[in-house]
């Protein structure tokens, strides 16, 4: 199972992302929540370079890294879950968990360290909120995250199935939770107590800083309700409150340049804590 896993984890991963993406775009097609501010063509065409880019990168330079850090930790014994006995069901279960939370932890780390959250600002730079916002992340961010990531790995000993789901997980979540989409009224706050919903996580793309440095979340939604980061709703209201970064609200299209160049740039008015 394992030799099949690491020879068909690209296909996997890719065959389901292509799969969320497409349903999330046809559902923000069908029954769109908020008017775009951005020509979306440009704005896609722009966010898409990014993903692409990154990918790239991490294909040419790291190609099996969070897999690879899996499957060492087996061969040599290594993590926690190779320390205690657990049935198979419970340790992939014990990793998604687990590694959901240590993502929460270094999102609200990004938020909080200044030169890490200029390279997240990236992310929130974006003037609208849609599935293509999901994949928008700095190079460099995600490089960082794919080292936080191995680490944490090694020191679950995390098996190779739950790592797989997790990462399937994670860019399932994430795009569904950056959706340009409304859950049914009725359901939504029945959603959210297990799973961050696209009105949870919306409000951390506001632009007012208070709303931007809550909910971290990106699958479950405990984490923000256990460590006091939990927004219900922003002021302004869902439908019309402002996405972005105060600094950044010119009506513009901010290409793959600007967006590589960002954090760089002279320091201005920044919205982090």
């Amino acid at each position: 199972m394992t030799a099949w896993l690491t020879a068909h984890e690209p296909a996997v991963r890719l065959t389901l992302f292509f799969g969320v993406f497409l349903a999330m775009a046809l559902w923000e097609a069908r029954a769109p929540f908020r008017s775009l501010r951005v020509d979306k063509a440009r704005r896609w065409g722009a966010n898409l370079g990014l993903v692409l880019l990154n990918t790239a990168l991490v294909r040419l330079l790291v190609p099996t890294a969070a897999a690879g850090a899996s499957v060492f930790a087996a061969t040599h014994a290594i993590g926690l879950l190779h320390a205690i006995a657990l049935p198979s069901w419970a340790a992939v279960l014990l990793t998604l968990v687990a590694m959901d939370a240590v993502i929460w932890a270094q999102h609200l780390v990004f938020h909080r360290v200044k030169p890490l959250w200029r390279l997240h600002a990236v992310h929130h730079a974006d003037l609208d909120f849609d599935v293509t916002t999901a994949l928008r992340f700095h190079p460099l961010e995600i490089g960082l995250s794919l080292g936080i990531k191995v680490l944490t790995i090694l020191a679950l000993g995390a098996p190779l199935a739950g790592v797989i789901a997790f990462e399937v997980l994670l860019n399932a979540s994430a795009m569904f939770n950056h959706g340009n989409v409304r859950l049914p009224t009725r359901w939504e706050p029945v959603v959210r107590t297990v799973l961050v919903t696209p009105d949870m996580h919306r409000v951390h793309h506001s632009a007012v800083p208070r709303e931007t440095h809550s909910n971290f979340g990106f699958a479950l939604s405990v984490w923000d309700r256990l460590f006091g980061t939990y927004r219900a709703d922003v002021a302004a209201g869902q439908a019309s409150f402002t996405i972005g970064l105060p600094e950044d609200q010119a009506p513009r299209v901010q290409g793959l340049g600007w967006m590589l160049a960002r954090p760089f740039q002279p320091r201005r008015p920044t919205s982090s804590p």
